[in-house]
């Protein structure tokens, strides 16, 4: 079981890695060219605007996926801290099912959403580029984070440590940087 969550892990943290880089550095090289074009010839290019709001979209979604993989999502501890182990176990599944659930139902319903859109054909302004394919990158977001949440739950249920993720152990956190 182990060897199979390391191998989703690892595939879903290759494709987060490089969707969240490529968009980020895309992204940049997008409205630098825009601007060089803007100030320096007085002509900006026409879909800039409408291509970073596509990669921001990819950023945020996959990027949430992985900021779940490293621990990183927001966590309120206030309650939590003052708890014994076997409680913040408890608690720790409990976070996991229920947000796991959660991301699966809500990837669904992206899912459906993007069915929509491939129905009714909607074309992006500038690009005419069909906009079910950019708004595709939703629902894969948050299977993916709902993948993390789920690999958390089967490693709370299977070991002793906390599990914020497959590879994060809460006892492994840094105060300064973990939850809020």
């Amino acid at each position: 079981m182990k060897y199979l969550l390391s191998k989703i892990s690892f595939i879903t943290e290759k494709i987060e890695k490089y969707v969240v880089c490529f968009s980020i550095v895309f992204m940049m090289l997008n409205s630098t060219a825009n601007a060089i074009g803007r100030y320096f010839f007085n002509q900006s290019i026409f879909f800039a605007e409408e291509l970073n709001q596509f990669l921001i979209v990819s950023v945020t979604f996959i990027g949430f996926a992985y900021a779940v993989r490293k621990g990183r999502n927001i966590r309120m501890t206030a309650v939590y801290d003052v708890l014994n182990h076997t409680a913040k176990k408890i608690i720790s599944i409990l976070i996991a099912a229920v947000t796991a659930m959660l991301m699966f139902f809500l990837a669904y319903l992206a899912f459906n959403y993007v069915l929509e859109l491939k129905e009714i054909n909607r074309l992006s302004p500038a690009l005419q580029i069909p906009v079910y394919l950019i708004y595709s990158i939703i629902p894969l977001g948050l299977a993916m984070a709902g993948i993390q949440y789920f690999i958390s739950l089967i490693m709370n249920l299977t070991h002793s440590d906390i599990y914020l993720s497959y590879e994060i152990i809460e006892s492994n956190i840094d105060p300064d940087e973990g939850g809020i």
